[in-house]
């Protein structure tokens, strides 16, 4: 991310603000990152980490993996950054052409079938719902094995269910717990994780 003298300003705001946390410093970026697009601090006390869920991440898109999202506001809000450092691949699952599916939104025929092609990819799910359940049914049949899963959909029905189910399977995971979340609170995490990736292995490869 190409940063302005006001965004500095606006992160040095935040570090005084938030107050003590026990954020690994890469994690804090992330959290700041979140903050700094949403200017709402209780993101501090709702966001989750899985088990090295940055570490994986950072490797998948230094191995260049295919990164899907659901909706085009994630992509783009991740296609600048991650076409100025790795290159990967970005697919939206909205934008994807499917078979009709009766009992399926569009998003989540359109993840069902990128699921299917880039099964050991990184998703990342904004905005839908019904993109993620989907997402989490494919993981616990064992049929897709992601990098790393992004899940901030915002919801009032069963959201919280979907997104429990992801955070106790095997696959590394960042959620936002509660109701809350958006496509914007995904883009902020992944563009947080691009740039961190970058630091780590951008620069050896270039």
């Amino acid at each position: 991310m190409e940063w302005h003298v006001t965004d500095a300003q606006s992160l040095a705001i935040i570090d005084s603000e938030i107050g003590d946390h026990v954020f690994s410093p890469a994690e804090y970026e992330i959290v700041r990152r979140i903050i700094y697009a949403t200017a709402d601090f209780e993101y501090k006390s709702l966001i989750r980490f899985s088990e090295h869920a940055l570490q994986a991440g950072a490797a998948a898109l230094a191995a260049r993996s295919s990164i899907i999202v659901d909706v085009p506001l994630v992509q783009v809000g991740v296609n600048y950054d991650i076409q100025n450092t790795f290159a990967n691949p970005v697919y939206c699952s909205l934008d994807t052409p499917t078979r009709p599916h009766k009992e399926k939104s569009r998003v989540a025929g359109g993840i069902e079938t990128l699921a299917q092609r880039y099964p050991e990819g990184i998703f990342v799910v904004g905005q839908a719902q019904t993109a993620l359940t989907t997402l989490v049914d494919l993981i616990e049949a064992e049929e897709i094995r992601p990098a790393l899963v992004i899940a901030t959909p915002v919801g009032f029905v069963d959201v919280d269910v979907a997104k429990e189910r992801l955070q106790e399977s095997l696959v590394p995971n960042i959620t936002i717990d509660s109701r809350k979340g958006n496509a914007v609170v995904a883009a902020a995490i992944m563009d947080g994780l691009i740039d961190l990736a970058w630091q780590a292995y951008g620069q050896d490869k270039n």
